[in-house]
């Protein structure tokens, strides 16, 4: 089990994954609901989609808000060894990767979803596959089904172009349009792979100390390979 008092538990040691870094897009209407801690108790929230869609990212943004209120959560992914325990302080669980739970860990998930509501705690989960498609017990994917159920969507290249901008600007490195052509063209059109790619590219730019151009993008690949 991976409790997580602190929202910065949830985040790992990727970018810092919050509501305001979150580039809706076509996701408005998720971002919203969560923000506005609509992630209520009963019923719980659901979100699926493709990789790269950003479920995991409101995930974390969802824990990190709940901790900038003095709240605590419970993390749960099919890595999370057993048992799942309820802890009645927490104020929300999460449970990521839902199509991904084994037997032994879909019915910890049903146990964990019985005992929050009991509690009154709020649920939030997600998984690449809506709730009525998902290879889980029926019990599982009915009251993931119950709630607030929301499509995420890849975003368009505008929208995966801003997302690179911003992530750059954070970083404090400059991304030509011209780097910017290169990474769309020559990587998958999909925001995990893109910012993976933006992340070696500046740790390889600061070990060689040098500027990110497509020469030097080019010279990564060549060194390092392509993911």
């Amino acid at each position: 089990m991976k409790q997580l008092p602190l929202a910065i538990g949830a985040i790992g040691n990727g970018p810092e994954q919050s509501f305001a870094s979150f580039l809706a897009g076509p996701n408005a209407a998720a971002l919203a609901h969560l923000r506005q801690g609509s992630a209520g108790p009963a019923p719980a929230s659901y979100l699926w989609g493709a990789s790269g869609t950003g479920k995991t990212h409101l995930l974390r943004a969802l824990v990190r808000q709940a901790h900038e209120q003095g709240q605590r959560s419970g993390w749960f992914e099919p890595g999370s060894a057993l048992p799942w325990e309820l802890d009645e302080a927490w104020s929300l669980v999460v449970i990521d990767d839902c199509d991904g739970l084994d037997e032994a860990r879909q019915h910890a998930a049903f146990a964990l979803f019985v005992d929050a509501t009991t509690h009154g705690i709020a649920v939030a989960a997600a998984g690449r596959l809506p709730p009525v498609d998902l290879p889980l017990r029926e019990d599982l994917r009915t009251r993931l089904g119950w709630g607030h159920v929301f499509a995420l969507q890849p975003l368009g290249e505008a929208e995966m172009r801003a997302a690179l901008r911003r992530e750059a600007d954070r970083r404090g490195v400059f991304l030509s349009d011209e780097v910017m052509d290169y990474l769309l063209t020559r990587f998958e059109r999909n925001l995990k792979p893109l910012m993976a790619q933006l992340d070696r590219l500046d740790r390889f730019s600061l070990a060689n100390k040098r500027a990110i151009t497509v020469p030097m993008l080019k010279l990564m690949l060549a060194e390092e390979g392509a993911p």
